[in-house]
């Protein structure tokens, strides 16, 4: 079976930068799923499988726009958040990575500057404006059960849990 519209798809990935550092993998690990089709992966990683089957291994270097989006420079991205609203550490540095809840769900910010009480952080994704290299594997194609498709999301191993 390929990947095409309403496919539940998993892989592994590696992610790299530009200079081939490695920032992720999940190689040894359980794999991602994603209902394709269906605005739940990046427009860039999305196309990129389109079409493939079980078993292909490919890389693929996307630019910032077809993956974290590019950087936004103005003051808007920079904002004061009270630290206890930051999760994944109890002391906060400059250069940290935090995630915080919005009303668009989890989002990574870097911290700029860290108070007793309140942290300045830049809201754009610590990977936007890259350009970005995934070496991919696909390990599963299925179809999309009707509750997944009624959902808009893949269920089990690497997809949701309700």
């Amino acid at each position: 079976m390929q990947v095409t519209k309403d496919t539940v798809v998993q892989f592994h990935y590696s992610l790299s930068d530009e200079s081939g550092k490695q920032l992720e993998s999940n190689m040894n690990a359980d794999p991602i799923a994603y209902l394709h089709g269906h605005n739940n992966m990046m427009k860039g990683v999305e196309a990129a499988l389109e079409g493939k089957a079980v078993g292909e291994e490919f890389s693929v270097t996307l630019p910032a726009s077809e993956t974290y989006g590019e950087r936004n420079e103005s003051e808007q991205a920079i904002q004061r958040v009270p630290a206890k609203h930051l999760m994944g550490a109890k002391v906060w540095k400059p250069g940290m990575v935090a995630v915080v809840n919005t009303e668009q769900g989890q989002r990574q910010v870097t911290v700029v500057k860290a108070g007793r009480f309140m942290v300045t952080v830049d809201t754009n994704h610590p990977l936007a404006g890259k350009t970005l290299t995934f070496d991919l594997k696909v390990t599963d194609v299925r179809a999309a059960t009707a509750e997944e498709l009624a959902h808009g999301h893949a269920h089990g191993v690497g997809g949701h849990h309700h």
